[in-house]
């Protein structure tokens, strides 16, 4: 998916009706010994950088439980819908364990320090309708027959992103990811080196063209 260009948006969803995804098999976690269980969330942590490091849009359609790992995964997405019927929640404490795969640095980066604590600390689940009202999710849809309501909505999401210039959604992207980490001054300057990438594109000069001309912009991500 990093190296394909033709991909624009890269969607989460699940198969399975009514869960997104539930997080570890606690059964096979225990028959791991401790070092197996520090490879395991390595392994995980690492999983969740790589889809937070792609270079596009990527959205989680929350259609059921998102629990643990599963919101994790969820966290990792730069947007989030979820069904109002939706559960999610960071359940580790009430098993013995904490987030081990990004869900204590992102939650927080989200929602804020003061509720990602509550949350954690509590090991409690909320329903869409709660995710949204925290700023968790971008947007909280009520569910349909067929299960699917929030993917429906991300796919519409993802259909407005897709006219839109690639190079200058990925360069937007990755300033944000980068410059939110730093100082607003260096911030500045990492979206001053964006930009400058953007300059000499052709996708710039058919904007100001299309604009020019009246008409909707042919974007080829060149």
């Amino acid at each position: 998916l990093r190296f394909d260009e033709k991909v624009r948006v890269v969607v989460f969803k699940s198969e399975v009706k009514g869960v997104f995804c539930a997080g570890a098999d606690l059964k096979e976690r225990e028959k791991m010994d401790d070092a197996e269980v520090g490879l395991f969330v390595k392994r995980l942590r690492n999983l969740m950088d790589e889809i937070a490091a792609l270079p596009v849009p990527t959205i989680a359609a929350i259609d059921g439980y998102a629990l643990g790992g599963g919101l994790e995964l969820a966290l990792a997405c730069d947007l989030r819908v979820a069904a109002s019927s939706a559960k999610m929640g960071l359940i580790e404490t009430t098993r013995g364990l904490l987030p081990g795969a990004g869900g204590t640095q992102r939650l927080p980066r989200c929602i804020g320090e003061a509720l990602a604590k509550e949350l954690i600390f509590t090991g409690r689940q909320i329903d869409g309708q709660q995710a949204f009202s925290m700023g968790l999710v971008n947007h909280s849809v009520p569910q349909n027959d067929e299960g699917d309501a929030a993917y429906q909505r991300a796919l519409t999401l993802a259909k407005e992103i897709l006219p839109q210039a690639p190079i200058a959604v990925k360069m937007g992207k990755l300033a944000i990811n980068r410059g939110i980490e730093v100082d607003i001054a260096s911030g500045m300057a990492i979206e001053g080196m964006c930009y400058a990438q953007n300059i000499p594109t052709r996708d710039r000069q058919e904007g100001m063209a299309a604009f020019r001309e009246k008409r909707a912009p042919r974007f080829i991500g060149k």
